[in-house]
């Protein structure tokens, strides 16, 4: 009983030693999930002597909690944020997980002399990109950047983790059966096929019963997010029992439940935030005290080459090479491939050579948790300064807002919102709330009142209203600051505006020719856009049509575009080295280089004749 009181209070003061060391990660900018295995790595084996080597335990632990966070980071996921970066996203988690792979077991070959199953094993442990690393630093970072970049990074890092871990153990099992090379045949391809339908079509069933389950039985309020974590669990496992991908499945079942109106939101999504922090604690930290980090300097040098090459080099040509057919500017897939955070995923795939008894198995754990912890220092703490060198940060639609969402029975139907008023908003400058929001209460000082009674709003007033859901952003206007006006936002939004309304033809004749065809011609300026961003553009949205970009500056309450910015000066590539170029500007800078030799050609041609 001793013993059981001693491992009790040792877990809790680590998981409350990682909950406070995020006050140290905010303050300076660290990454926090970065510290979370520090900590570990500090207070095991070789720190303060915390013995814990059960591998199968940390595996059991570290997948569901991974399967934790998957289920929120879909759950928080919008279907149209998904339909936007669906093909790129699953290229990159298929192709891009496979390529790089492919180009850091060769690497692995050279620098640790492996053979090229033993390198593609390793190459598939740190295939994949983390996301809990990249949905922390995205989500929580303070990284405002566009929609579609945000949307492709977080859907790929939900995606990929199923591909990484399909190929890690195929090739476990390989080489433990000692098939090598001769076991790639059409059997592991339906496997994989029959993997991958299964946790899709699952996951999609599962989404639905959490759905159904929430909204037509009558659940207490209090057991609803309980029932969401079972019921989220119960789709991975059963999908994981039955031959299909479990993580894939939860993270479907999670964008379908969290596409859905569903009763009690707010108290599930309070839930499943704290519930995905102390995932995430505790994921890391049992990594990190499973490493020894005195197993370390053996093999740190070739371990540390392979990590710079992984970001550098392998990382950086599979996003080339998977988005060359996609609309990304050089700017963005640059942003994109430097976003690769390897993380605990890697850590926890690293265990698989250890249960499957393969030689050397240890070696592929400690590289692999080298290789993260350079991700992690590299990237995770330069990806904000490497988004705004690029010109990737969007300027703030709304300044400070104090919000609180409330739940309420059959909120279904209707919102409880609180709102703090706020200096400099609208609100304090005498802006009436609309009559489909209806305030109820206010408190002053401490002291209630009803709306009708209380007079002019005044700062620091607390505002209670009810009103029908989907038109909190409205009112989120109505209660913010003035955001403030950077020097560079002219330049990002455009030179001038235009209306929505306006005729793609009267562009088309003002600054054309534009790269547009006959039908586009006759849409209205929203339209195309739309169209061309997959069905509905969102704030800060990019259209290139030959000379001219059109931005979206500012959407309705209803989300349609109410205002375009027109630049007329095409942003100005990172760098001339032809790197990161889609397939049309290669084609573009092909055609110039082209018509550059001819020129010089035909000027030598001309100046022989004349001598």
């Amino acid at each position: 009983m001793d013993e059981f009181y001693a491992i009790t209070l040792v877990a809790t003061t680590l998981v409350l030693l990682a909950a406070f060391s995020s006050l140290i990660a905010f303050r300076f900018g660290a990454p926090l999930l970065l510290l979370f295995l520090v900590i570990g790595l500090l207070t095991g084996t070789d720190g303060l002597g915390i013995q814990f080597s059960n591998n199968n335990l940390a595996y059991v632990l570290g997948s569901i909690a991974l399967a934790i966070i998957l289920f929120d980071s879909g759950f928080g996921t919008s279907l149209q944020s998904f339909k936007l970066s669906a093909v790129p996203s699953l290229t990159l988690s298929t192709v891009g997980v496979l390529l790089t792979a492919t180009l850091f077991g060769i690497a692995a070959q050279l620098l640790l002399g492996f053979s090229f199953m033993e390198g593609m094993l390793l190459g598939s442990i740190v295939a994949s990109t983390d996301a809990a690393a990249v949905f922390f630093l995205l989500r929580i970072g303070g990284i405002n950047i566009r929609d579609k970049v945000r949307s492709t990074l977080e859907v790929e890092s939900g995606t990929n983790d199923p591909m990484a871990i399909f190929l890690t153990m195929a090739l476990v099992q390989l080489l433990s059966s000692g098939k090598g090379a001769s076991g790639f045949d059409l059997e592991l391809v339906r496997l994989f096929i029959e993997e991958m339908g299964l946790g899709l079509a699952l996951g999609l069933i599962g989404g639905a019963i959490i759905v159904f389950v929430l909204k037509r039985l009558k659940v207490e309020r209090g057991l609803a997010p309980i029932f969401m974590l079972a019921l989220a669990l119960l789709v991975f496992s059963y999908t994981g029992a039955v031959g299909g991908s479990g993580f894939l499945a939860v993270y479907v079942a999670g964008i379908y439940a969290g596409s859905q109106k569903i009763p009690s939101r707010a108290s599930i999504a309070r839930f499943q935030d704290g519930l995905t922090w102390l995932a995430q604690i505790v994921m890391f930290l049992v990594l990190g005290l499973l490493a020894s980090p005195s197993q370390f300097l053996a093999i740190l040098l070739p371990a540390v080459l392979l990590g710079l090459f992984l970001v550098f080099v392998a990382r950086p040509l599979a996003v080339w090479i998977c988005l060359l057919p996609f609309d990304y500017t050089q700017r963005e897939t640059g942003f994109i491939a430097w976003v690769g955070l390897r993380g605990a995923v890697s850590i926890l795939l690293a265990i698989l050579p250890i249960l499957g008894n393969l030689d050397n198995g240890q070696l592929y754990f400690n590289t692999a948790f080298i290789v993260v912890m350079i991700s992690l220092v590299l990237q995770g703490w330069t990806i904000k300064p490497v988004a705004r060198k690029l010109g990737l940060i969007i300027p703030k639609r709304l300044g400070a807002i104090d919000k609180l969402e409330l739940d309420l029975p059959g909120a279904a139907n209707h919102e409880l919102l609180a709102y703090r008023v706020v200096a400099d908003s609208p609100v304090l400058r005498g802006e009436r709330i609309p009559r489909w929001a209806a305030p109820s209460l206010v408190i002053r000082d401490g002291k209630s009142m009803r709306y009708q009674y209380a007079g002019r709003l005044r700062e620091n007033d607390q505002v209670y209203l009810f009103i029908a859901p989907g038109y909190s952003k409205l009112l989120d206007r109505l209660f913010a600051s003035k955001a403030p006006v950077a020097e560079d936002d002219s330049e990002f939004f455009g030179t001038f505006a235009i209306s929505p309304a306006t005729r793609v033809e009267e562009l088309d004749q003002a600054y054309g020719p534009l790269l547009i065809n006959a039908a586009e011609r006759q849409k209205t300026v929203a339209e195309l856009i739309a169209q061309r961003l997959g069905g509905s553009g969102e704030y800060a949205d990019r259209v290139r049509l030959g000379t001219i970009v059109l931005i979206v500056r500012d959407l309705d309450e209803s989300g349609h575009i109410a205002s375009v910015g027109v630049s007329l000066e095409p942003v100005a590539p990172a760098t001339n080295l032809p790197i990161f170029l889609n397939i049309r500007e290669l084609a573009h800078a092909l055609r110039d280089y082209l018509r550059k030799k001819r020129a010089e050609r035909a000027i030598a041609a001309q100046g022989e004749n004349n001598t």
